[in-house]
């Protein structure tokens, strides 16, 4: 099974590249280190992921009391201006989920998954937004847009996205930090016809 690394929620598997508008390579490790580093720096980036995913994602489906974005980033590039990340374009495989809340339980209500490419940019006022999302093709054409898209990462989405203890795990942590960041008073999640799991305390 792959390495992963997580930050605020997100499961997120060390395969960045970083590039500066010069093109000068870096090592893999010094890429590693810096998008580690720069996420620890603008946890904005996240969240202007984690946003989108909630607006304009989550709000498609049958709606609940919150939404809850759990989103697993199997690579990225980067690219700097004065070793400063000002746009980001991550592949991965983006879940979104709605509940509604019956005591201390959040109670699935809809949610699906959508994989593929989303690109981010810093503003004009230095703040992450997204500015375009390529899906993966539901049906028929699901496989081959999912090879063009992911590339020579197709076999690390695939196994991500073909293991539902590795979603399991990443969507436990996505609620946890959610719930923890909001203060709420929240113990377990439940999927129709399922039982209560307990929200992991990490």
């Amino acid at each position: 099974m792959a390495a992963f690394m997580i930050w605020s929620g997100v499961m997120a598997m060390s395969a960045c590249q970083s590039n500066s508008k010069a093109g000068a390579p870096i090592t893999k490790e010094e890429s590693d280190k810096a998008f580690m580093a720069e996420i620890e720096k603008n946890p904005e980036f996240y969240a202007a992921l984690n946003n989108y995913l909630a607006e304009s994602i989550g709000s498609q489906y049958a709606p609940g009391g919150m939404c809850i974005p759990c989103p697993t980033v199997v690579a990225c590039d980067q690219w700097t201006t004065d070793s400063v990340v000002d746009s980001v374009v991550v592949l991965g495989d983006f879940w979104v989920f709605n509940f509604n809340v019956v005591g201390d339980t959040l109670k699935t209500v809809s949610g699906g998954d959508h994989p593929g490419k989303m690109c981010l940019k810093k503003n004009e006022k230095g703040e992450f937004e997204v500015i375009s999302f390529e899906q993966v093709e539901d049906g028929h054409g699901n496989e081959a847009s999912a090879r063009r898209i992911f590339g020579d990462m197709y076999e690390a989405f695939h196994g991500i996205n073909s293991d539902q203890e590795t979603r399991e795990q990443a969507r436990g942590i996505a609620i946890a930090r959610y719930v923890r960041a909001n203060n709420l008073p929240y113990k377990y999640y439940q999927d129709y016809g399922w039982p209560a799991k307990e929200i992991p305390t990490e």
